[in-house]
């Protein structure tokens, strides 16, 4: 296999609008975009987290501008992308945690649903930008505990919050692509990923940042669902995929403006005690436990297929699951030890760009 599909001298002084940069997925995002000499500007709130791979990559110094600001404040966010003048928008921003929903589910539909239609209410008005792609979850489907994996026109749904707002995100994507987008010649794609892994995510109530707490803390990892299957993959995975997609929607030719499942291949969607247990294997000491005590429901099983990508992108899964835990595991160890997290980040990105393939 070649190396990775990402064209590098496409980006270069690409001027791209990012929301959700001070998280993880956007962190990770805006780190290679400016590596391949991308002029960023991010728009979110505060790291949601401390640390944040944000602020230990001292991301706002190699940003070209770095607003936070709520997504759901119209008038800051038009003036930061008036001020931008983005070719290319990847909206990222949102409220990302199942359990959290439960908690706040006003604030989940008003961030995940309102956002959505300020950004794509903002481009329209705005105009200068060629594509936008809105990057969604793979949890926008509605669920039906199948063994066989989610394609993109299979129903939408949710039976929480969080679930319910992506696929609604998903409905305002298409309803403004064919009632605004389309006739301005802005190209407007969705995006779904499987469960994103990668050093630099702190984030509450999620598998690994749970067990490398765990770890340090020298506790004992509580598992809610052992048996719970999910499409794990690295985070440089679908964000391969968001790249490629926005240089097709630039590009001459066919409309790729439609929505796209990112997914590791049906092997690496594995069970949560699979994970943990390869974890411990890895790691002296680390050990896990069920956790039985009552909890909201979550999907039992959830597989993405992602042969619409591969036929039509040429992109497919190039890290193994297992490479994909070593990554983590050896950034976190990078991080504690005090390296320079910019460069390691880096040289994983370049890692994972130059890959032969499945490792």
């Amino acid at each position: 296999m070649e190396g990775l599909a990402v064209k590098r001298d496409f980006w270069r002084g690409k001027r791209v609008f990012l929301t959700g940069h001070t998280g993880f997925k956007g962190g990770w995002l805006a780190l290679w975009l400016t590596d391949m000499g991308a002029e960023v500007h991010g728009y979110a709130l505060a790291p949601p987290t401390d640390p944040a791979l944000y602020t230990v990559t001292a991301l706002r110094e190699i940003l070209a501008t770095s607003t936070i600001a709520d997504i759901r404040d119209v008038a800051v966010l038009e003036r930061a992308i008036q001020a931008a003048r983005p070719e290319i928008v990847f909206h990222l921003a949102a409220q990302p945690l199942v359990r959290h929903s439960y908690a706040e589910p006003a604030e989940t539909y008003a961030v995940n649903v309102m956002g959505t239609v300020n950004l794509l209410e903002a481009v329209h008005r705005i105009g200068g930008v060629k594509a936008v792609v809105n990057v969604t979850t793979d949890k926008c489907y509605e669920n039906h505990e199948w063994v066989w994996p989610y394609r993109e026109n299979d129903p939408l749904g949710g039976g929480d919050p969080y679930s319910s707002s992506k696929a609604c995100s998903e409905l305002v994507t298409a309803a403004y692509r064919r009632s605004f987008l389309d006739t301005a010649g802005i190209r407007l794609a969705s995006a779904r990923a499987g469960n994103v892994i990668g050093g630099g995510d702190w984030a509450a109530e999620r598998l690994i940042p749970d067990f490398l707490r765990a770890l340090d803390a020298r506790a004992t990892l509580l598992i809610r669902s052992p048996e719970a299957v999910r499409p794990w993959q690295h985070v440089l995975e679908p964000l391969a995929g968001y790249l490629m997609l926005a240089e097709k929607l630039c590009g001459p030719g066919a409309n790729y403006a439609e929505a796209w499942n990112f997914g590791p291949d049906e092997a690496d969607a594995r069970p949560v005690q699979w994970i943990v247990e390869y974890l411990c294997s890895r790691v002296p000491g680390a050990t896990w436990q069920h956790d039985v005590s009552p909890r909201p429901h979550e999907a039992h099983s959830l597989r993405l297929d992602s042969s619409k990508a591969r036929a039509a992108l040429n992109w497919r899964p190039r890290w193994s699951l297992q490479c994909a835990l070593e990554a983590t595991l050896a950034w976190h160890q990078a991080w504690k030890q005090g390296q320079d997290m910019v460069a390691m980040s880096l040289l994983q990105i370049h890692e994972y760009e130059t890959s032969g393939g499945k490792e």
